[in-house]
């Protein structure tokens, strides 16, 4: 910031300060204050004959940052959610779909806030994580009915069980090669969230990282970090499966032809099943956060609003599943949002520094996950492409799964991957949480 320093000579010591936005010798009889070689004589500047004052001013930079106020909530969420909607976009574009709608917003979000244009921190922030993303889960978690997951999935279950357990002993021994010392307490919090990633998905990581406080610049750079693995670890997965044929079997051989219709079956009355599903959410978040009160469980919440969603999801299949469809859009764009407000709170510096660790321990982690994956399964007689499959839907969640059976052409295994990979949200985050409390604390 450049500052100009005036002398300012007034007749009048009362009379109003100088405008900053422009100052003039002429108009407002300033001296500049200078050395001089000669000193002048007295005559050539007589004494004034009235009282003159002598004031410093200062010229400084009007432009404040950031240029949203903390206090301007319209322009916070304006900012947030066409950062969300961008992310969201950017999948349908080559580069997006490459590094994914969940890290663009995070990049978003992170050039913002440290380019001045939203703020680190504002009362907006902290209102989304408490009474917003808590609806990501149950919205995501509709379609999670255990009996059916457990009776169409047949062989690809056992799969991806043991790619589950595999995961498990990978997060064990890359926290072991890499502690991750540098991020302090975070160190073995971090881990047990890309643990509760690599068997569910990117929900488990969301609230893993909520329920144990994970700092946001940590949260960040396991997010960019996450991203970069998936990508690597699903080329090595297509690479493995690329002498496996297609399936010659139609679709219609799927073991549970009744949920393809009901995907593709459309709401009549779209705006009445998102009012229910916002509803029932709501009822769900309510029930649970009074049980995390109750039995005094500090980071309760989340965990307790999955278990409590995927009872609900068990008892009552028909009636959520129905509203499946309005509650995932609105997760989604609640999840996406949660990305830009991360990266909004995170710092460049501190993601840079944080990312070559974790980079390290994820890739020691999923390297033993694959490795431990195929090395089991072929103990245990498993087909190829259920193990590739399995670990797919481990890493990547249901989503990815049910990409990469429908591009092999394995039209049979489109349904059991995408349940495979909701039993593991299902699971992952309470795996998550207690691997990290009762061992990765500990080591």
């Amino acid at each position: 910031m450049t500052l100009l320093t005036f002398t300012r000579a007034s007749l009048n010591p009362l009379s109003p300060a100088l405008s900053l936005h422009h100052v003039s010798p002429s108009r407002h009889n300033l001296s500049f204050t200078s050395p001089r070689r000669n000193k002048p004589s007295e005559s050539q500047f007589p004494p004034p004959s009235r009282h003159v004052s002598s004031r410093r001013v200062k010229v400084s930079s009007q432009l404040r940052l950031p240029l949203i106020s903390p206090t301007d909530h319209w322009g916070q969420w304006a900012a947030l959610f066409a950062a969300g909607a961008f992310g969201v976009w950017s999948e349908k574009t080559k580069m997006g779909s490459m590094v994914s709608g969940a890290l663009t917003s995070t990049l978003l979000g992170l050039a913002a806030s440290n380019l001045g244009i939203i703020p680190f921190e504002t009362p907006s922030y902290s209102f989304f994580m408490e009474f917003l993303l808590p609806h990501t889960i149950p919205l995501l978690l509709f379609r999670a009915d255990l009996r059916r997951i457990i009776r169409s999935t047949g062989s690809l279950l056992l799969a991806f069980l043991i790619g589950s357990v595999a995961t498990v002993v990978g997060t064990v021994v890359a926290f072991m090669l890499v502690p991750m010392r540098s991020l302090g307490p975070d160190n073995w919090k971090i881990a047990a969230a890309l643990m509760g990633s690599y068997i569910g998905g990117s929900l488990n990581f969301v609230a893993i990282s909520e329920a144990l406080r994970i700092s946001p610049s940590v949260v960040a750079a396991g997010v960019a970090v996450d991203n970069v693995i998936c990508a690597l670890h699903f080329m090595m997965l297509f690479a493995l499966a690329s002498k496996i044929p297609p399936e010659t079997t139609s679709a219609s051989s799927s073991p549970d032809g009744d949920m393809t219709k009901d995907d593709k079956a459309e709401d009549k009355n779209r705006v009445v099943s998102t009012s229910i599903a916002l509803s029932v959410s709501f009822l769900i978040c309510k029930a649970a956060i009074s049980m995390a009160e109750l039995f005094k469980i500090q980071g309760g919440m989340l965990p307790a609003v999955t278990a409590i969603t995927v009872v609900l999801a068990t008892s009552f299949p028909d009636f959520f599943n129905s509203l499946a469809p309005s509650a995932e859009t609105i997760s989604l764009v609640l999840m996406q949002v949660f990305f830009t407000i991360l990266g909004a709170t995170g710092s460049v510096w501190n993601v840079i520094n944080t990312a070559p660790s974790i980079f390290l321990f994820a890739v020691i982690q999923v390297m033993v996950h694959l490795a431990l994956t195929l090395l089991l399964g072929k103990l245990f007689c498993i087909d190829m492409k259920l193990l590739l499959l399995a670990s797919n839907a481990n890493i990547g969640g249901p989503t990815t799964a049910c990409a990469m059976a429908t591009a092999k052409g394995w039209t049979s295994l489109v349904v059991p991957g995408i349940l495979s990979g909701v039993f593991g949200v299902s699971i992952a985050t309470f795996l998550g949480i207690g691997c990290g409390v009762l061992v990765l604390k500990r080591l």
